[in-house]
């Protein structure tokens, strides 16, 4: 991880191989962003007082919502919102406006505070609940990487690894393991997770050495808190 914890993109590069790393070099990695712009000040660069990015880099306006419906249109046709015990509560403007957890911008009138737990691209509905459906006791990696001790990211998974997992870029590492279960590649929370959306990226971490980056993958699905034995 970086120095700067405020900078760090640790968990946009999980999918780093051995073999990058080999000549991979981060020059700033251990410098706050304070100390780059007294460098590049230094140095005479035009940068050096450029506002940081606080939006996608590639999107313009910051509008992710027009590059996912060029690359996805189906996604921005309307559908149902739909609670979890099959009443259709409203409608939404396109699936992809929606993420695992959200609470704001669901537009709906009912009593309790509702979440999205789960989204059915294929019927096209976005399915709510109470924060309670959050609860993730595990979930299944996809496209794994591995940078650990172990050959490869399923002997670590037979070895019981334990793990900090990271389910967003925003949120903390939290403590598990990785498992197989069924032939499935899984991370076990020692407590269940919240917001734990399939398509992300779950980026595992050294309990021993926090800032070091094991591997990673991508969410295929999660087991729910309820449903877990």
């Amino acid at each position: 991880r970086a120095g700067d914890p405020s900078k760090d993109q640790s968990y946009f590069l999980f999918a780093t191989t051995r073999d990058q790393l080999d000549f991979l070099r981060f020059p700033l990695g251990d410098m706050p962003k304070s100390e780059v712009r007294r460098v590049a000040t230094e140095l005479g660069l035009a940068i050096a007082d450029k506002p940081d990015s606080q939006d996608i880099c590639f999107v313009p306006e910051g509008k992710y919502t027009t590059v996912i419906d060029r690359i996805r249109p189906h996604g921005a046709i309307p559908g149902d919102i739909v609670h979890m015990d099959g009443r259709v509560l409203g409608r939404h403007e396109g699936v992809t406006r929606y993420t695992i957890g959200q609470r704001r911008g669901l537009n709906i009138a009912v009593g309790d505070p509702l979440f999205v737990v789960r989204i059915d691209a294929d019927k096209r509905q976005v399915i709510v609940g109470p924060r309670e459906a959050l609860l993730t006791a595990s979930l299944v990696l996809k496209e794994g990487n591995w940078l650990g001790g172990q050959d490869s990211l399923e002997a670590a998974a037979e070895a019981g690894q334990p793990v900090l997992a990271r389910v967003r870029s925003t949120r903390e590492p939290v403590p598990g393991r990785l498992a197989m279960v069924d032939g499935d590649l899984r991370v076990v929370f020692d407590t269940h997770e919240e917001g734990v959306a399939p398509g992300q990226a779950c980026v595992l971490y050294d309990p021993a050495d926090p800032d070091r980056v094991l591997g990673g993958g991508f969410i295929a699905s999660t087991v729910r808190a309820e449903l877990a034995v």
